[in-house]
């Protein structure tokens, strides 16, 4: 845990008791402050009061007369569509709103830094798509090459929950637009913007309004070193505003995986299945990434860009990283190769929750029967129409089904409605050389309580039809 430093006795509210309100409030005591915590869910508020946290109703006047301090959790609104009542009384209140990822930047250096030969370092990765892998993949690089280093965020642990770094240890957090929209303080050594894609416009207001939470950052954040994805206009438009920043090219890297980056500066692209590091107006690298089996696809090309540039810029060598990609064990539901049975592949994408994910699941496979549906979001799939001729048949689940078979036309599809039934859809029509795809374009609220619980539902059934020895 990293106790919050700067609120010894006062006292701070926590609304949302879930996994980061739960460690802010624990973190928060263990710095000293007076704590009240609340959440709307009847059950949240009794396993925090059966762990000893204080429970006090914040939507009370009386709950405000001595706090001038609340911590939401990332999935509570605190502005668009609508701020959350309780948000709204302690704007009214005059109370600082704040989140974990804030508390963590003020906390996360301490006075036993004195004492450290070599200060550790914090390296942020945010964007639509791929944040997960990236950071996970940055934190296995470090690993592999013997860098003391924790990763957490919104992958792993929550930023609280992470231990007082060490002499030397990098911190890899991967940061949602929900966490860097609000928070007050960011401080990251190294921030990764990947990309950007239509997603989460609800909360935040529109398109612009999701580039300005995830742009904060950059411009609030003041890293040493942005590395940035140049495939999107909001890309190449933080890149020149972070020259702008620093005065000169040197403090950005950009990435590619759609074009060469030649310049003068330092980028680093993939191309033809090949990254490759250019410095200075000369290549300084190049690795093949073709054969590596947990990152398929371009867009894990992308993750691996971004990946190589972080530990480039904290001083890795292009040999101990290339090492360290060709061991990576890949992410549960993320182009997750389940299995292979009698020549049919089996991959579970479940964290593609919009058609921009979904995209990159379809261009990094071919023959594909393709498990679709869920929770849609604006736009649908009709964006993905080039890429049906990718996909042999389509089965149709979830909420989606009718306005995805619409947007399929002629295409081959059946709806399904159910995991179960489209799996066995798809077992039935498959051949060997195909892929039978999750990947579903839609969040998973309709049938699932999570993207992870409809990923682990396909892995339980490719598990169960392989036992059984069916295909």
């Amino acid at each position: 845990m990293i106790p919050v430093r700067g609120y010894a006795a006062q006292t701070v509210a926590v609304l949302g008791l879930g996994r980061s309100g739960l460690a802010a409030a624990r973190a928060l005591e263990a710095g000293g402050a007076n704590v009240l915590c609340w959440d709307d869910g009847e059950a949240a508020r009794e396993a925090a009061l059966a762990e000893g946290l204080q429970i006090e109703d914040l939507s009370k006047d009386r709950a405000w007369v001595d706090t001038s301090v609340l911590i939401v959790s990332p999935g509570i609104a605190h502005l668009y569509p609508q701020p959350h009542p309780i948000v709204a009384l302690a704007q009214e209140k005059g109370a600082v709103i704040d989140n974990d990822v804030g508390l963590f930047f003020r906390s996360f250096a301490s006075d036993a830094w004195e004492e450290l030969e070599t200060l550790p370092r914090v390296i942020c990765v945010t964007g639509s798509n791929g944040k997960s892998t990236t950071t996970a993949l940055i934190h296995h690089i470090l690993s592999t090459s013997g860098k003391p280093c924790q990763m957490g965020g919104n992958i792993g642990v929550g930023v609280l929950d992470l231990e007082p770094p060490r002499d030397g240890e990098i911190v890899v957090l991967e940061l949602s637009s929900y966490q860097t929209e609000l928070a007050r303080a960011l401080a990251p050594d190294v921030a990764v913007f990947l990309n950007l894609s239509p997603d989460h416009l609800d909360r935040h207001g529109g398109h612009g309004g999701y580039f300005a939470a995830k742009r904060r950052l950059f411009t609030e954040g003041s890293p040493d070193r942005s590395i940035i994805g140049l495939d999107e206009v909001e890309g190449r438009y933080l890149a020149n505003l972070m020259r702008e920043h620093h005065g000169n090219g040197e403090p950005v890297i950009t990435l590619s995986n759609s074009r060469k980056l030649q310049g003068d500066g330092w980028s680093v692209f993939a191309r033809k299945g090949f990254l490759v590091e250019w410095r200075r107006g000369r290549q300084m690298a190049s690795i093949d990434l073709r054969g590596i089996a947990n990152l398929p696809g371009a867009h894990n090309h992308q993750n691996a860009c971004a990946a190589y540039a972080a530990c480039r810029s904290i001083g890795l060598a292009p040999r101990q990283i290339e090492a360290a990609l060709a061991s990576f064990p890949g992410l549960p539901h993320r182009a997750q190769q389940v299995a292979d049975v009698g020549g049919v592949r089996f991959v579970n994408d479940s964290k593609a929750t919009n058609a921009d994910a979904a995209e990159k699941a379809l261009m990094a496979f071919d023959r594909i029967r393709w498990i679709a549906g869920g929770v849609p979001k604006a736009g649908g799939i009709a964006g993905l129409a080039p890429l049906f001729d990718r996909v042999l048949k389509t089965y149709l689940i979830g909420d989606a089904a009718e306005d995805f078979a619409a947007a399929l036309g002629d295409a081959p599809h059946e709806i399904s409605q159910t995991l179960e039934a489209a799996f066995a859809g798809a077992v039935r029509d498959a051949s060997p050389g195909e892929v039978i795809l999750l990947s579903p374009a839609c969040a998973s609220f309709d049938q699932f309580k999570s993207f992870e619980a409809r990923g682990d539902a396909f892995v339980a059934l490719v598990q169960a039809h392989e036992a059984a020895g069916v295909l």
